[in-house]
């Protein structure tokens, strides 16, 4: 299939549309995008992904590849900003400070205006774009929403999970139990096999009051819009159930959100209210806090298949206390312009000094950092991808910048200092914020990770390529004891080369072998191949109806949720990266389908227009070369050979359409047709049809015809061709070569003239009866039709007959 990139008016579209027909080429033409997904896979299929490899980025949302760059793009840039490992480590000794880049958050683009707002801090700190200008006033900043619009997919983010009142009419119940069980009993009658938990107050008449949160997608993949239409299908479905029989019930929506967070503070909230009397669809009491976070997190994540819009990204730059604040708003300006070129954004500096935010509200932080605001697609179509080299490229570019501006900043890795992995803000939530904000996990794994990263618990990634990574920072701290002169430099690399070691000999003794972590391992495998396959079976999904896609997704969402069961607590964050890549694939492959509509609907409209002008300049082209045989042969001579000419194009046409299989009638009718009509072009030829003759110039079977015509007629084959320009005035020679017969030609001009026009008339009325014959008894005669021979032996003796008539009457003329 060719792509027509015409059809897109913006360069970005283009660009997209390139992408479009590189994936439309088959199977042997893989796309980057579809390489860097194997490559992602296989490595987590390996256990050697670097998702914690970063040093304070952590494991990070992948983002689809958009344009087709070299799948080793990110590391080759990288190689050209950072410094040899050993040049690196000897500087951190020295004193430099870890460059710290890391992601703060993804935003649609309805959330622009809030995330300037937070930056701005309201708009009292002045923020600047990519161009250097200053912008301070809040109108200025509300008008960035629409100057950056046409760089947004405004892609709308999915409603998850929904907030709910039932009032359930007076009820007779025995005990607490008897309640609860006959809420469960309405709430699934309605609901089906949704998520949800509740809590119940008894009013004074004896009725109950039920609030909720409620998972809006259901096992089947319905989801529920959590408003008004929504709460009346509820109420349909209820009413229809055997349990409004017993008890009549009315369902509101109170409201909507999207995401973990927004279903963890709703069930938070409801354990506040309600003083912890907050039950799940199981039954289960949700008793605290910590409760309704691991509920949410851990059982009802997998049954959100949640949807954000990412048309912008928050990032965070930051320097330790005491860094000079210009120069490190001048490295952040270099690396924002170095990095994001094409891109739309703004960053604002937050020093301690100048930040109108109380520290008690999360303001005046002892570190200076930047904060920056980025369209995720650049101006030429270009998407920002965030893979773990990306940041550790990033981070490289940022420590670069920083040492032209005077600030000894270096790149580093977790795996060189054995440092524990970041956790994200899923994992956890802040209780405080004065000074340094404090968290608590939602989970007791998250927990965990959140302790052991601000005690500074010392950790190795176990994948062999991380161990092999360590091995080598090891050496090199090695090095740089035996190399240096200066005390604390030996004293500090002698500190972090033994706790690299201790990491490796804790984490090869963790590696004995154990039959349960070693089934665990292989089911998890096996997992992750299925889910491969699923998710590569869209590369051959080149040009494919919504429908389709949409199975395609469900598939992926099946293998998901498998894998999700068989991975364990050390294999979470694989599992999120190989969750996040693949869903970023799927969305990736929204894209195309949707690229595929609308180029559908270009072409059909450009198509159209294509047709229409087409159409008008073939008949202006047919009545131009109408015109110029008219005024070459004349009106009658053209009329005549045109009538003929038409009905073997029409039978050769229909001769077309059967041979390509669009008909099914008897080939042989049209071959007749087409010969009868070849012989009656061929005699008018011979009778003197300029016209017919140059037409026959550029129709090989016409000429043939027409060549055997003559041959027939027994010419002399000098005087082929040679015939008057009328179709009745051949040479007194050809017709009986009496020399008398010369005597009484007409020799004065004006009879000459006079003879020629009355036997062009006389001709062209007899062919055009014989027309008119010849199409009654095609028309009466379609016995005849089936067989050629038998039609070819009466039309020859008409001709005959014809041909003697037409000599008796020249005869008769002359003798007048």
């Amino acid at each position: 299939m060719e792509i027509f990139f015409g059809a897109f008016t913006s360069e970005w579209e283009q660009r997209r549309a390139a992408l479009l027909h590189e994936l439309s080429l088959g199977p042997k033409r893989h796309s980057s995008a579809e390489d860097e997904m194997k490559r992602r896979l296989k490595a987590m299929a390996e256990l050697g992904g670097g998702g914690g490899a970063g040093g304070g980025g952590g494991s990070q949302p992948k983002m689809r590849r958009t344009t087709a760059k070299p799948i080793f793009a990110a590391e080759t840039r990288a190689a050209a900003v950072s410094r040899p490992i050993e040049a690196r480590l000897a500087a951190v000794a020295q004193g430099s400070q870890p460059a710290v880049v890391k992601m703060a958050s993804y935003g649609a683009g309805a959330r622009v205006g809030a995330m300037l707002n937070y930056v701005s801090r309201g708009g009292e700190l002045a923020v600047e774009n990519e161009n250097g200008e200053r912008i301070s006033s809040r109108e200025d900043l509300a008008r960035l929403r629409g100057d950056w619009n046409h760089l947004f997919q405004n892609r709308v983010e999915s409603r998850d999970i929904g907030s709910f009142t039932v009032e359930i009419a007076t009820a007779a119940v025995s005990s607490d139990e008897a309640m609860h069980e006959l809420v469960r009993n309405s709430l699934t009658s309605a609901f089906g096999d949704r998520r949800y938990a509740y809590a119940v107050a008894r009013q004074a008449d004896g009725a109950l009051t039920v609030q909720g949160a409620v998972v809006l997608r259901s096992g089947q993949g319905e989801r529920l819009t959590g408003d008004d239409k929504a709460a009346s299908i509820i109420q349909a479905r209820y009413d229809a159930s055997a349990a409004a029989q017993d008890v009549a019930a009315r369902f509101l929506f109170q409201g909507y959100g999207n995401g973990v967070e927004y279903g963890a503070s709703k069930l938070r909230s409801l354990v506040e209210l309600h003083d912890s009397a907050v039950r799940d669809d199981r039954g289960q009491i949700v008793g605290d806090e910590k409760l309704a976070g691991d509920l949410v997190q851990k059982e009802w994540r997998g049954d959100l298949h949640s949807r954000k819009g990412r048309d912008v990204m928050h990032l965070i730059m930051s320097a330790r206390a005491g860094t000079n604040v210009e120069a490190f708003e001048n490295a952040a300006r270099d690396f924002l312009a170095e990095q994001f070129a094409g891109h739309r954004y703004v960053f604002v500096m937050h020093d301690p000094a100048n930040d109108p935010k109380e520290e008690g509200e999360g303001g005046k932080r002892p570190h200076v950092h930047a904060h920056a605001i980025i369209t995720m697609r650049s101006e030429s179509g270009d998407r920002i991808e965030t893979t773990p080299q990306v940041f550790r490229e990033w981070r490289a570019t940022m420590a670069q910048m920083a040492r032209a501006h005077g600030i000894a900043m270096e790149m580093t890795d977790r795996r060189e200092f054995a440092s524990p992995p970041a956790f994200t803000r899923n994992q956890v939530r802040p209780v405080s914020r004065e000074r340094r904000t404090e968290h608590v996990g939602t989970s007791e794994a998250a927990q965990e990770r959140y302790d052991a990263k601000r005690c500074g618990r010392r950790s190795l990634a176990k994948a062999e390529r991380s161990r092999e990574y360590a091995i080598k920072a090891t050496q090199s701290w090695q090095k740089i004891a035996l190399a240096s002169g200066d005390r604390r430099v030996v004293a500090y690399a002698e500190q972090q080369r033994d706790h690299l070691a201790v990491s490796l000999s804790a984490g090869q003794a963790e590696a004995t072998p154990n039959v349960v972590h070693a089934d665990f391992g292989s089911k998890f495998r096996a997992n992750l191949v299925t889910l491969q396959k699923v998710v590569l079976e869209g590369q051959e999904m080149r040009e494919t109806t919504r429908a389709k896609f949409e199975a395609y997704e469900k598939k992926v969402e099946t293998a998901l949720f498998r894998l999700e069961r068989s991975v364990g607590p050390d294999e979470r964050d694989d599992f999120d990266e190989v969750a996040s890549v693949a869903r970023e694939h799927v969305n990736g492959r929204r894209e195309l389908m949707e690229l595929y509509e609308l180029k559908g609907q270009a072409q059909a409209e450009q198509g159209t227009a294509t047709e229409r002008s087409e159409s008008r300049e073939r008949r202006a082209d047919a009545n131009e070369q109408w015109d110029a045989a008219v005024a070459k042969h004349g009106e009658a001579v053209v009329e005549v050979a045109n009538d003929i000419l038409m009905d073997i194009e029409t039978s050769r046409e229909g001769l077309d359409r059967i041979e390509a299989g669009e008909r099914s009638n008897d080939p042989r009718v049209l071959r007749a047709d087409i010969e009868r009509g070849l012989a009656r072009a061929a005699e008018l030829a011979v009778q003197g049809n300029t016209y017919m003759r140059e037409v026959a110039e550029k129709d090989p079977e016409l000429k043939r015809a027409i060549e055997t015509a003559e041959q027939t007629e027994g010419r002399p084959a000098e005087e082929k061709g040679k015939t008057p320009s009328n179709v009745d005035a051949v040479t007194e020679q050809q017709r009986d070569p009496r020399p008398e017969e010369a005597e009484r030609r007409p020799d004065e001009p004006a009879e000459r003239e006079a003879h020629e026009l009355a036997s062009t008339v006389d001709a062209t009325n007899r062919l055009q009866d014989k027309l008119n014959r010849d199409k009654e008894a095609a028309r009466g005669g379609e016995t005849t039709r089936t067989d050629p021979a038998q039609q070819h032996v009466p039309r020859l003796e008409e001709l005959e007959r014809e041909e003697l008539e037409r000599r008796e009457r020249d005869r008769d003329d002359r003798d007048r």
